[in-house]
């Protein structure tokens, strides 16, 4: 793989990791369609995931950091209140309530909406697998995207922040997001409509989305980093991958910030009607391009 064709792929993963139009669908059918050779590489795939997390930590750093300082603080009450529980005497003991902030509750959201989906993406791998080998099944995926960023532009009353969402909207947001590892399906799309149809404000959706992705990412990249070592690398390859990387990272935050108006605007649709023609051209793709 040369270094163009490293940062063609920078580019797309870039622009359609944020952009509610399936990254990994798109990766796929370019590279079925102009046979650009990876080789497979899994560095390269981590190296493209990272420079777009890279993009996350960037506009949200301030969200992250809150969220970070709220979970060791959530982690001090839990240890006071179980010293308290083991050292209980005839007096009543003093517990901290643990979930009392709207970021506190974001957290334990995040750690809820993550189960589900590290248990269908590490159940779905080998399906994942199969199914970025060919055109037909980013073709149907992304036809599936596109119903549900026109559906998502339908929902009223999206006003929820995190303190109004329930568990189980939560686990539901985190189904959404496994089922989302599918080549098509586009993560961003269907996380930030399955957020709409929850009733959660629309700016809120997009943040929920994009920083439940952050789990999501590193646990990917720390189950492949075995695979990693057994890759034969050279200088032309690094400074390839490395090209690549940037490129996702700097396309990456211009689609985020993109994004960010179109979602408050309600204006998913259009992405929708980008997921039926790039999709109906998959699937013909999968039956003329033999």
């Amino acid at each position: 793989m040369s270094v163009l064709q490293a940062v063609f792929l920078g580019l797309v993963q870039g622009l359609t990791e944020f952009l509610p139009v399936s990254s990994s669908g798109h990766l796929t059918i370019f590279q079925n369609i102009f046979h650009i050779d990876t080789g497979n590489s899994v560095l390269f795939d981590v190296l493209l995931h990272i420079g777009t997390l890279l993009v996350v930590f960037l506009v949200y750093w301030k969200d992250i950091c809150k969220l970070i300082v709220e979970a060791v603080h959530m982690l001090g009450d839990l240890i006071h209140n179980l010293s308290a529980f083991l050292k209980k005497g005839k007096e009543e003991p003093s517990y901290r309530h643990i979930i009392r902030t709207n970021y506190r509750k974001f957290v334990v959201l995040i750690i809820v909406s993550t189960i589900p989906t590290a248990i269908i993406g590490f159940a779905g791998e080998k399906l994942i697998r199969d199914a970025s080998a060919t055109l037909i099944v980013p073709g149907i995926c992304l036809l599936i995207t596109g119903l549900l960023l026109f559906l998502s532009d339908r929902v009223e009353n999206c006003w929820k922040i995190p303190k109004d969402v329930s568990w189980g909207e939560g686990i539901l947001i985190g189904v959404a997001q496994g089922f989302a590892t599918l080549p098509g399906l586009s993560r961003s799309g269907t996380t930030i409509s399955a957020c709409t149809f929850c009733g959660l404000d629309r700016k809120f959706a997009v943040k929920y989305s994009f920083i439940l992705s952050i789990p999501a990412i590193l646990g990917a990249a720390l189950l492949e980093i075995s695979d990693i070592g057994s890759e034969t690398l050279t200088g032309a390859m690094i400074g390839s991958y490395a090209a690549g990387m940037i490129a996702a990272a700097v396309v990456g935050y211009i689609s985020i910030r993109f994004l960010l108006r179109i979602v408050r605007g309600r204006k998913m649709r259009y992405f929708g009607y980008y997921c039926f023609a790039v999709g109906i051209l998959a699937i013909a793709g999968h039956f003329f391009l033999k």
